[in-house]
């Protein structure tokens, strides 16, 4: 099945490089926030290009072409099983780490899908934020962090919304060992001197930023 050892076991390379690269922890995105994906890969944001996830893909389609060329057959089998690795492992890779060796912030998952904010003007200037953030700690020590929010596209001339939540001192979570909360935010803002900002509304799936020390997760 195989007829060119060297070239498959450089794409066997090549693929654990890209993954490496791409490997969704300690951050959500490690190669920026995701806009445009390929493969799971980001290349470009509102921000701009993504050089690194560029050059991942890069890697990950030569890793495909030195695949096709070392296989006698099963070319087209090789490639759906390549990306479907590619797609699925790295996620699995880091839940099993965050349930097992992991400890302090890198044992806490954020479920996102799972998150809300709702945002309302009680007065003139003064803005209402209420947000749900679900988290679970995997391992058996107790954790602790503050959590910051951030918008995550955000041109000059858009409303500010979730990034309004970080105003003021940061929120400190308190997770006991193997403990799952829903961790509920509620502030009231002035937004008298923020040009843009929201008024009513609601958003979902909401970008946080946990801290504990120096350590940071972009989640």
């Amino acid at each position: 099945m195989i007829k060119n050892k060297k070239l498959f076991m450089a794409s066997m390379i090549l693929f654990v490089i890209s993954m490496a690269m791409n490997f969704p922890f300690p951050n959500e995105y490690p190669l920026g926030d995701e806009g445009t994906a390929v493969f799971t890969i980001p290349i470009n944001s509102a921000e701009g290009i993504y050089y690194k996830g560029v050059f991942n893909l890069i890697l990950l389609i030569l890793g495909i072409v030195f695949l096709h060329r070392s296989l006698e057959k099963y070319h087209l089998r090789s490639f759906f099983a390549v990306i479907i690795i590619f797609s699925l492992l790295p996620p699995y890779l880091a839940e099993t780490y965050q349930k097992t060796l992991a400890n302090g912030i890198n044992a806490v998952s954020y479920i996102k899908d799972e998150s809300r904010c709702t945002f309302e003007m009680t007065g003139k200037d003064t803005l209402k934020g209420i947000c749900q953030l679900p988290f679970e700690n995997y391992s058996n020590d107790e954790v602790s962090f503050t959590i910051g929010f951030y918008d995550k596209y955000l041109f000059e001339e858009d409303v500010k919304m979730v990034s309004l939540m970080s105003s003021g001192e940061p929120h400190s979570v308190n997770l006991h060992p193997n403990e799952s909360k829903l961790v509920r935010i509620e502030k009231e803002m002035d937004v008298s001197q923020i040009p843009n900002h929201v008024t009513n509304g609601e958003s979902a799936y909401i970008s946080i930023m946990i801290k504990s020390g120096e350590k940071i997760r972009k989640l």
